[in-house]
């Protein structure tokens, strides 16, 4: 959801060597890859009790596409907040109509697609380490943005795993998580739409980014709600197109 309101030496070494690490391509992963990596992210985005915990992650890369666009588009960042119940909101400051405030809204339900898109991309490009590195630069940028305990503890343990993941995972280690991270967005941008297609018509939201964007273009609701999943559709189909091409 959306609101709006009115280095020491050897540091920058350390730097300069991940920076061209990140820019070698790794090994071609082995063939099974993209098919097990496929399977785990089905299993956690699939059953209703795995994506009751998984979908934190989705509503992270909501918010953040949100602030991202938002400072993008000349918007001032006030905040994030990730609740315990897998709801979020990003505050940011700026005018109340216009261009700006209509792209910073749009972006939260494309963010994950995009997001997956790119690490599908980087993958297939054999340039894993640079997802891992992406990962925690955004997942860094949305701890300092973070405006609540839960938020903050939750992006904090994500950047430990990951950290951790990067020191001590094999390269094929890497590529599956790289796979698995982007069947993980792309999958779970679909259902995203789709729980907020059943909230709506069920009535248990009101404000959602479809009927901001509704209010702010006079386009209805359900007009945006097509156009979401349109665009998670199509990027899941290209994603995935992309990823087995992974496949040896």
């Amino acid at each position: 959801m959306f609101l709006t309101i009115g280095m020491a030496r050897a540091g920058e070494w350390g730097v300069v060597v991940a920076s061209t690490t990140a820019l070698q391509r790794q090994p071609s992963p082995p063939s099974w890859v993209p098919v097990v990596a496929f399977v785990a992210a089905w299993v956690v985005v699939g059953p209703r009790r795995m994506w009751r915990f998984s979908r934190y992650l989705l509503t992270a890369a909501h918010e953040g596409g949100h602030a991202l666009v938002g400072l993008a588009t000349g918007r001032r960042l006030a905040g994030i907040r990730l609740h315990s119940d897998a709801s979020g909101l990003t505050r940011t400051s700026g005018r109340a109509v216009g261009p700006g405030m209509v792209a910073t809204c749009l972006a939260g339900y494309l963010s994950p697609s995009v997001l997956g898109l790119v690490v599908a991309w980087l993958v297939v490009d054999r340039r894993v380490v640079a997802v891992l590195l992406l990962t925690i630069v955004l997942l860094g940028g949305m701890l300092f943005a973070m405006r609540n305990a839960f938020g903050f503890l939750s992006i904090a343990v994500c950047i430990a795993l990951v950290l951790a993941f990067a020191s001590w995972a094999s390269p094929t280690g890497q590529s599956l998580f790289g796979s698995a991270t982007a069947w993980f967005l792309l999958l779970g941008a679909l259902r995203h739409v789709w729980e907020l297609r059943r909230a709506r018509r069920i009535g248990g939201v009101a404000t959602s980014d479809a009927d901001q964007l509704g209010a702010l273009t006079h386009v209805p609701a359900i007009v945006w709600i097509a156009i979401f999943a349109t665009f998670a559709v199509a990027a899941l189909v290209l994603g995935a197109r992309w990823l087995i091409l992974t496949a040896r």
